[in-house]
């Protein structure tokens, strides 16, 4: 196996989200890693840069068939991917090959050449965004465990609480307006399916199975409009420095609106309430792009 030294960054994001937990899992990692190779007779390569809340790594199993490999801190985003994935069962996203949820390992069918959407034109990406949506989208399973966009509302709760009661150095009315936008939807929503979550433009890879594939689902009920608002917020620090961003988002929702038969307007209300909400996540989490984050919900007002 290919040694691995833990970036600082890496580390820092793990203990920070997870904390003792966090500290833990890194301290055990290089071991872990070793055991999942003798588990599924893989050969661990170098991970892939840069690392985010996750271990991943290209891999080859004994009779060389390329793999991927993802391990994390034990979670129920992880396991709600497993279920999203066992879900698709590999329409429109990555096939999943084997898991074990409450260990936080799961092992993926490699994409090649995995080129992300981004590197594509924006008006092509976006309608390659756009099939993959169509092609995730179907009721969740009866029985499922899935989170809700009703459960990531309470993130709202959260900042509150941590502000006691305020927002902190988050702008009032853009938190006011952003609850009340998200409520409002809610309660107005009239198809739940199954969504990705987090469909932006590094979650979208070239594949030969198929020619775009999904990766990353976070896996959460909700209608379809929702999903829309990840592809629009990103990539954000190529939105916050290009002098015609207003015009990108624009179009990208007039893309959106046309190409999915959805009200653009409810688009564009749900991609300004989720930007707010993400900015907190990534507050919480302890990134520093949760002020950028905000300046990019400033489009969708």
């Amino acid at each position: 196996m290919t040694k691995f030294a833990v970036p600082p960054e890496f580390a820092r994001r793990i203990r920070s989200t997870f904390g003792q937990a966090g500290s833990e899992w890194l301290e055990g990692l290089p071991g872990n890693l070793r055991a999942i190779e003798e588990r599924w007779s893989l050969t661990l390569q170098a991970p892939f840069q840069p690392l985010s809340y996750n271990y991943v790594a290209p891999a080859y199993r004994r009779e060389g068939s390329p793999v991927v490999l993802k391990a994390g801190v034990p979670n129920p985003e992880l396991t709600s991917e497993v279920e999203a994935l066992r879900h698709y069962d590999g329409n429109g996203a990555v096939l999943l090959i084997e898991a074990v949820p409450e260990e936080g390992i799961l092992l993926l069918e490699r994409l090649q050449p995995g080129i992300p959407v981004l590197e594509l034109d924006d008006v092509k990406a976006t309608s390659i965004a756009v099939k993959v949506m169509q092609q995730l989208w179907k009721p969740a399973p009866s029985g499922n465990h899935f989170p809700t966009l009703a459960d990531w509302a309470k993130g709202f709760q959260r900042l509150h609480q941590a502000f006691g009661g305020g927002t902190g150095p988050f702008p009032g009315q853009a938190v006011e307006r952003a609850e009340k936008l998200y409520k409002e939807l809610l309660a107005s929503s009239q198809e739940d399916v199954l969504l990705h979550g987090d469909l932006h433009h590094w979650n979208i890879l070239s594949a030969q199975r198929l020619p775009w594939l999904a990766i990353d689902p976070k896996g959460v009920i909700g209608e379809p409009a929702y999903e829309v608002g990840a592809w629009m917020r990103n990539p954000f620090s190529l939105l916050c420095d290009f002098p015609e961003a207003k015009k990108i988002t624009d179009r990208r929702l007039d893309q959106f609106s046309e190409q999915l038969s959805l009200d653009r307007t409810r688009l564009k209300d749900w991609t300004f309430a989720q930007a707010v909400l993400s900015a907190w996540w990534s507050y919480e989490d302890g990134d520093e792009d949760w002020q950028v984050m905000l300046e990019l919900a400033e489009l969708f007002l």
